[in-house]
């Protein structure tokens, strides 16, 4: 049956190889580590923390970020012996193809393209309406929006995609030794946000520590209605509630966004020097010094207002916190490092669009003529352009940020067949050997796989909705097009 056929972890590494559709090895361990940090230190880093106080977990919101991130460190770990062990483009949905098969294989693909495109988008509209903060905060009065006949576009993120999907179509390295710079100085801004919140911290605001349970109040996505209550609870006829121990479990599957990025890192598996070294040290490094951070911002967070000022706030985020102690003068300066840290995210998702989708056009699950590389920069120029434009689409005319779970459970579904793919290839491949090995298997990829599949369950129901349907488009795709057009399907009918 074709949805179940596999590749080999030679095929992978031959095809990696075809001339025209090569990658060139050029990031080390500092470029992976910087990679990491730039795409998840940002706006995450400034709103999302609040968010998740302000409407679920309160001051336990660091129970939240910890469990989120263990979460995200059983998975990567799972990554890293994949990716060192099959050194290729294409991420969750390569290993999915060498372990349970070419459907499930495009499933995951299609949902890394969904979160990966649709965070692009989501930022990049943001990265616009932050610039105005911005411009505002210097006294300059510009638009955010311009008029093309009937359409109002949102020219920032047309500005900020274009940008660097050039640099991107110019080389890797280009575009790592600009990321580096912008990277190291939106953790200099993270650094100072540590430092001046804790001179404004009240003890007095962690009390109490985890906010007794109670019916939910209409804010920041938190409803009683069928739609905005966690799956799991609907499934079991649980009354709606906020804070308590399921408020940081669903704080939880909230910041989980703020992880995003590490799994994006290791789409750059073919690009990396050294990649049985380099990829297992580069991704967890990256995610322990993300880690150490981010619960160093949410304590400054939390100790310098009430949860309850969260909770009033419209649009929660740590400039809330500054302004609402009298630094005003802070929250401005939060203002341009939220620029700078979303920056460098759209910057690398957007490469990790391409390089998926690099790894589906090789495979023939989209068209091979779409997945050619730069004969001289060895990049993939045609697919670049075809991300920058879909990005760019969505960020200037459409509504978004109406998708931004979405992001969560497509992160969290490749999450999970990473997890069970290292069992599998345990089993099939005993033999195959890398850089890294996830220890104390089979305990750490179940473990991993199932707290992935419960803060998927912790998100609302219409995320549910709105990803199953994305996933029939997929399949229908998959059924039209894939299965007839695949390689591993043209080379049976031979």
């Amino acid at each position: 049956m074709q949805w179940l056929k596999t590749k080999t972890i030679e095929q992978a590494l031959a095809d990696s190889d075809e001339p025209g559709r090569q990658l060139q090895r050029t990031l080390g361990v500092f470029d992976l580590m910087i990679l990491g940090l730039a795409v998840a230190v940002g706006a995450g880093i400034f709103s999302v923390g609040a968010r998740a106080a302000g409407s679920f977990a309160g001051p336990a919101v660091i129970f939240s970020f910890i469990l989120a991130a263990a979460t995200c460190a059983l998975a990567i770990m799972c990554y890293a012996e994949f990716a060192s062990t099959v050194p290729v483009t294409g991420s969750a949905y390569t290993y999915t193809y060498l372990t349970l098969g070419e459907g499930l294989a495009w499933i995951i693909g299609w949902n890394l393209l969904l979160e990966m495109i649709s965070a692009a988008a989501v930022l990049a509209k943001y990265w616009g309406i932050y610039l105005s903060a911005v411009f505002s905060t210097a006294g300059l009065d510009i638009a955010q929006t311009i008029q093309i006949g009937g359409f109002s576009l949102n020219w920032g993120p047309f500005f900020i995609v274009a940008v660097f999907t050039a640099l991107l179509i110019a080389g890797t390295q280009v575009s790592a030794k600009v990321n580096n710079v912008f990277t190291v100085i939106k953790l200099l801004i993270t650094v100072f946000v540590i430092v001046v919140g804790f001179t404004y911290m009240n003890t007095d605001n962690f009390a109490p520590f985890v906010p007794a349970s109670q019916p939910p109040v209409l804010a920041h996505g938190v409803t009683g209605d069928l739609w905005g209550q966690p799956m799991l609870a609907w499934l079991f006829g649980a009354a709606p509630s906020q804070y308590g121990w399921l408020g940081v479990v669903s704080g939880a599957s909230l910041v989980f966004f703020a992880f995003l990025g590490f799994d994006v890192v290791a789409t750059s598996a073919e690009e990396v020097k050294d990649p049985q070294r380099t990829l297992p040290r580069g991704i967890l490094g990256g995610l322990a010094l993300v880690t150490v951070l981010y619960i160093l911002v949410t304590l400054a967070l939390t100790g310098m207002v009430p949860y309850t000022e969260l909770a009033k706030a419209e649009n929660p985020s740590l400039a809330t916190a500054f302004i609402a102690v009298g630094a005003g003068w802070a929250a401005q300066v939060i203002s341009v490092g939220v620029l700078i840290g979303m920056t460098t995210v759209v910057m690398v998702l957007l490469m990790g669009s391409s390089r998926v989708l690099l790894a589906l056009c090789r495979d023939g699950l989209l068209p091979r003529s779409w997945g050619v590389t730069s004969a001289t920069r060895k990049t993939p120029v045609r697919l670049q352009l075809i991300v920058g434009a879909v990005v760019a689409v969505l960020a200037g005319f459409t509504k978004v940020e109406l998708l931004e779970e979405m992001i969560n459970i497509g992160t969290l579904s490749a999450f999970v067949m990473v997890s069970i793919g290292v069992l599998v290839l345990r089993k099939k491949r005993p033999q195959a050997t890398g850089g890294y090995r996830v220890p104390f298997v089979p305990v750490l990829p179940v473990l991993s796989a199932l707290l992935c599949t419960y803060l998927m369950l912790n998100l609302t129901t219409l995320t549910w909705v709105r990803f199953l349907g994305w996933m029939a488009l997929g399949v229908v795709i998959y059924m039209v097009y894939g299965m007839r057009y695949s390689r591993l399907a043209q080379a049976s009918k031979k």
